[in-house]
């Protein structure tokens, strides 16, 4: 039945013109025997600008003679229903309906994407293309040269894609040009039919199942599609999958399930959609239903994870007998952008994160978790996809072999016993108590700023109190502080995302030469590297307990020069200076001790002294050092006359406050108990007792006061009252 669509309003409000005609407008549907001949085979109309034909019908008449415009539009519909073609080859040998997946080839090739550890590699592959080229413009024979290119390119590329850090391989996992499931599923099987639909909402593009045929056997394939370019990775959600995505994949489990298809899953996801109507689809339900019945499924189960694995929307397909690994694939429970974010509160962070969250391959077969690493080409799998796809093809052909010849209940225990061999206990030990963490990256690091000041003071003193420059325990505190430096240095370039460009700077300088003096564009680089640094290291809040730690070896080091200049400019002047005024200097020593007990002083002895003076300010003078001050002592016995004095004064004191506050009983029973036992508790009460009345009786008299000044005098006397400085030709002192 062939339909046309009439449109006009309402049927009662029309529009008029001035040659009697009346347009209204409404929605009819008239079919082929109404009106057919008159609209089909006479063809009155007339085309509109819209695409809508109008004519005006006879019988439509209002009460005024007036006639009816009817506005016919036809509707254009699909040639079919579903996607695929009207004859349909029943008897396909090989290949895949291309009709049954958006997975098209592309149009065109992906542009060559350069990760930033692998600029090196790029200026070498410079290098080889412009001697090709100059090869090609001048026709001379540069065979030599670009073999001997190529080898250092194909060692540089070995070394470094050997020696690869988490991050690194993580970079490599997410790289644009990487492979997807779909390229991996057809590039294995010989024929491939494409599933869509959960049968409950929508087909989820970003997760995509199929049966295929391996060797003349069926498997089903579940994986999830990243897009090989940005209009691709928005259809596919960059392979983050819904609710629908996760019922449409255990949707096909339960099919294989039935009828006996061993099951393959490729892993390849940021994690599951977490946007506000997933959560409200139920994603968690969706991912914990899996989890469930993939344990109960009772075919064999082998999971590839080609990419990134996030969380449990990688989970959520991956619960296997085996588990295979890409080798620079990874494998998470949080991404290290977020577990840095959460720990250091700080995205920068993602390398030290990514190292101590342990998502590489390696990490994962060595705690059992993977049970093999399907090795990938040198500059990773993009590098040679169908290398990579047949190495993977290789370890499920390997696994299926192993799995098919279980009967069903080894199967499902050998499933159970993966996951519950994975992790591990032990015994006889004891527990670490419950420590409280600050993880903040401004407070990581930082240290007790008591314990830096009693570090740096004992530090100090022990490198101004050491006779020599060079001091053992001296010399180890210092290597130790130079230490700890270098690892918050290292720990700040990680934090600070800097890891990589100072790793292909390393790479850069191991390849030139001893001898060979660093280039220009090399030393711009580091220059670049160390600004940054700085610049990164000077914000406000940030890395406090590494600026803590270099001025306190700022400090230090300033303190040994300032040592080392010392006792140069000491021995200069004990060269310099006569034996015979070494002697004097020893009488003058002599008679200031006498002086200090004070014993009578010898005249003679007081002329030498002066004459010493007087000859060593000449010998000082003659090292080129002016004299601008006189140290000034106070007699020591002005000062033990006055101790005497005070010390009387306390001493009278404390009897009339003894008097006054009547405390001569309690030192009487003091004593008595004392006599019997010093060491008890009635004792220790009765001495607080007493110094405590003592002490509040003191509390407002003008004793302490002279205590105090006679203090701070004694301080004044035992150092050097300088009125100037002492200035000499190679520094200040």
């Amino acid at each position: 039945m062939t339909t046309i669509s009439l449109v006009a309003g309402n049927c009662g409000r029309g529009r008029g013109y001035e040659d009697g005609r009346f347009e209204f407008r409404s929605n009819l549907y008239l079919g082929k025997d109404f009106l057919a001949s008159d609209l089909f085979n006479n063809n009155p109309f007339r085309r509109r600008a819209n695409g809508c034909l109008s004519k005006a019908l006879k019988g439509f008449e209002n009460g005024n003679g007036r006639r009816f415009r009817v506005i016919a539009r036809v509707k254009k519909g699909k040639k079919h229903d579903y996607p695929w073609p009207d004859n349909i080859d029943l008897d396909i040998k090989d290949g895949h309906l291309t009709y049954l997946s958006h997975f098209k080839p592309l149009a065109e090739k992906p542009k060559p994407v350069t990760l930033p550890f692998e600029k090196p590699l790029v200026d070498l592959e410079k290098k080889i293309i412009e001697v090709c080229r100059m090869a090609d413009e001048t026709g001379l024979d540069f065979t030599d040269q670009i073999g001997a290119l190529e080898n250092k390119y194909q060692q540089a590329l070995k070394d470094l894609y050997t020696h690869l850090t988490p991050i690194q391989r993580l970079a490599i996992a997410r790289h644009p040009n990487r492979p997807t499931a779909l390229d991996h599923i057809l590039n294995i099987t010989e024929k491939w039919v494409e599933l869509h639909g959960d049968r409950a909402g929508y087909d989820d593009p970003a997760m995509v199942t199929g049966i295929g045929t391996m060797d003349g056997k069926s498997y089903m394939f579940i994986g999830q599609q990243k897009g090989r370019n940005t209009k691709e990775n928005i259809f596919r959600n960059f392979a983050m999958p819904t609710p629908h995505g996760y019922r449409k994949a255990l949707r096909m489990m339960k099919y294989a399930d039935h009828h006996g298809l061993p099951i393959i899953t490729f892993v390849d996801t940021p994690g599951a959609y977490a946007d506000l109507k997933s959560e409200e689809l139920g994603q968690g339900e969706a991912i914990a239903h899996n989890l469930r019945t993939m344990f109960g499924l009772k075919v064999p189960i082998v999971t590839v994870v080609v990419g990134e694995g996030g969380s449990g929307g990688a989970l959520a397909i991956a619960c296997p007998n085996k588990l295979f690994m890409l080798e620079n694939s990874v494998l998470y429970v949080a991404s290290p952008e977020a577990c840095a974010a959460i720990l250091w509160k700080s995205s920068q962070a993602a390398p030290k994160a990514a190292e101590k969250l342990r998502i590489t391959a390696q990490e994962h077969y060595k705690r059992k978790i993977a049970d093999g690493i399907i090795p990938e080409p040198l500059g990773g799998a993009h590098a040679d996809p169908v290398w990579t796809s047949q190495q993977i093809r290789l370890a499920i052909t390997q696994a299926m072999d192993e799995l098919t010849k279980m009967d069903t209940e080894e199967l499902l225990r050998h499933r159970m016993l993966k996951f519950r061999s994975i992790g591990g206990f032990q015994e006889g030990k004891p527990v670490e108590p419950e420590r409280k963490r600050n993880m903040k990256p401004s407070d990581a690091s930082m240290l007790n700023a008591a314990d830096i000041e009693s570090d740096l003071e004992k530090l100090k003193k022990n490198i101004l109190e050491a006779k020599v420059p060079s001091d053992p325990i001296t010399d180890q505190a210092i290597e130790k502080l130079k230490q700890d430096v270098d690892n918050e240095v290292t720990r700040a370039f990680i934090s600070m995302g800097l890891q990589e460009k100072l790793e292909s700077l390393k790479l850069e300088l191991s390849r030139a030469s001893d001898n060979q003096t660093l280039n220009r564009n090399l030393k711009v680089k580091v220059d670049k590297l160390m600004q940054e640094f700085k610049q990164n290291l000077s914000r406000p809040g940030a890395y406090l307990g590494l600026k803590q730690k270099l001025e306190k070896l700022s400090m230090v080091s300033r303190l040994i020069e300032q040592k080392e200049k010392g006792e140069k400019l000491k021995a200069e002047i004990n060269q310099k200076i006569p034996s015979e005024i070494k002697e004097k200097l020893e009488q003058l020593e002599t008679a200031q001790v006498n002086l200090s007990k004070a014993d009578p002083l010898d005249e003679d002895l007081v002329a030498e002294a002066v004459k010493a003076k007087k000859e060593l300010i000449e010998v000082l003078k003659s090292a080129n050092l002016e004299i601008v001050g006189v140290a000034k002592r106070k007699a020591a016995a002005e000062l033990q006359e006055k101790i005497v004095n005070v010390k009387k004064e306390i001493d009278g004191e404390i009897e009339r406050v003894i008097d006054v506050a009547g405390l001569h009983g309690k030192i009487e029973e003091l004593k008595a108990e004392m006599a019997i036992d010093s060491s008890s508790p009635k004792v220790e009460k009765l001495q607080a007792e007493i110094k405590e009345g003592i002490r509040t009786a003191l509390g407002d008299t003008a004793l302490k006061q002279k205590v105090e000044n006679l203090r701070r005098e004694f301080a004044t006397s035992s150092e050097e009252v300088i009125d100037d400085k002492v200035i000499a030709e190679n520094g200040r002192w």
